[in-house]
């Protein structure tokens, strides 16, 4: 189903990167704890969950999105049927995605094979599941395969990367090789560490955001400048969340402002890690709107200009998606 040429895998087929706009590339739509949708004491009514995400969808066009990349990847609620709905209705581009992780985040199926003893699943069985979302279709459950995932996302437990995460994250390089779709890796403990694990593969750098990079032990880390210095994409994709965890948006712009003028302003990408509408978990009820409107003013008050702030906003997220 994916297309090799400079167009972006939508869960409405391929689009020309050119028509992107302004993206925001590490958000979610529907996210549903595994098993949540199962509870006795939660309901997914999906005709209240189209109507707060349209609404969502439609205030972010309004303020000039063009196009949201969810980022959750398979079997934490994404709806591809949903999302056609929410794409035609509002008019902005969504770009799904597979992958999985971190290791606690996944059933058992998937950590213990039949072998004795039992072992992580190997990186091909990971790369295999992936990629078939990208070439066949993104998994409707017990029921068909629709739209060609346009990502491959994964994350690694925060404390450290396990044997598990290190199979992901070689599964999901693996995947984009053989695809031609980008890679999004939320780090664990180390950033620079877990991006070497996807370079190993030998996947571009240019093809692989690192995501949770205004995390305050990855600022502290210098691990952005370390990031954007290997020519992966570094994501500041909290913009919104000031909590223990999490450096404020001043100090973000901040970041922001001292990559651009080390020269790397082609290697930035933001997002808020907006959950439109959360099952089985709190969530992050931030507009997906609030980089253009609360944060493109910090960027602007620290000196930068429209075309810093369009290089990053739309300009980076073009070269990254399209399938190469």
């Amino acid at each position: 189903m994916s297309v090799k040429s400079n167009t972006v895998n939508t869960v409405l087929g391929p689009v020309p990167a050119g028509e992107l706009g302004v993206v925001s590339v590490h958000e979610a739509l529907l996210s549903v704890v595994p098993g949540a949708e199962y509870a006795f004491d939660i309901t997914i009514d999906r005709a209240q969950v189209f109507e707060v995400l349209a609404a969502k969808l439609n205030d972010f066009r309004a303020h000039g999105g063009g196009t949201i990349v969810d980022s959750t990847g398979m079997f934490h609620g994404r709806d591809v049927k949903l999302y056609e709905a929410l794409s035609r209705t509002t008019g902005v581009h969504i770009v799904a995605s597979t992958g999985q992780g971190p290791e606690e985040m996944l059933g058992g199926y998937f950590l213990t094979p039949q072998t004795d003893p039992p072992t992580p699943w190997p990186a091909d069985r990971f790369a295999d599941l992936f990629a078939k979302e990208i070439t066949e279709g993104m998994v409707v459950p017990r029921v068909e395969r629709r739209g060609a995932a346009g990502l491959v996302a994964t994350a690694a437990t925060e404390g450290g990367m396990t044997a598990t995460d290190e199979s992901l994250f070689r599964g999901a390089a693996r995947a984009a090789l053989s695809t031609g779709v980008a890679v999004s890796v939320r780090h664990g403990g180390d950033a620079v560490h877990d991006l070497g694990v996807v370079l190993d593969e030998k996947l571009p750098a240019d093809r692989v955001v690192v995501g949770g990079l205004d995390r305050k032990d990855a600022v502290a880390a210098g691990a952005p400048l370390k990031v954007a210095r290997r020519g992966a994409y570094a994501a500041l994709d909290h913009v919104g969340t000031e909590d223990g965890a999490h450096v404020t948006d001043a100090e973000r712009a901040a970041l922001v402002a001292d990559l651009v003028r080390a020269g790397f302003g082609d290697r930035v990408l933001l997002s808020s890690s907006a959950t439109g509408v959360a099952k089985g978990h709190p969530g992050n009820d931030l507009p997906y709107s609030h980089v253009l409107t609360a944060f493109v003013p910090l960027l602007k008050a620290r000196g930068l200009g429209d075309e810093d702030v369009r290089r990053i906003l739309v300009e980076n997220p073009r070269a990254l998606l399209p399938v190469r």
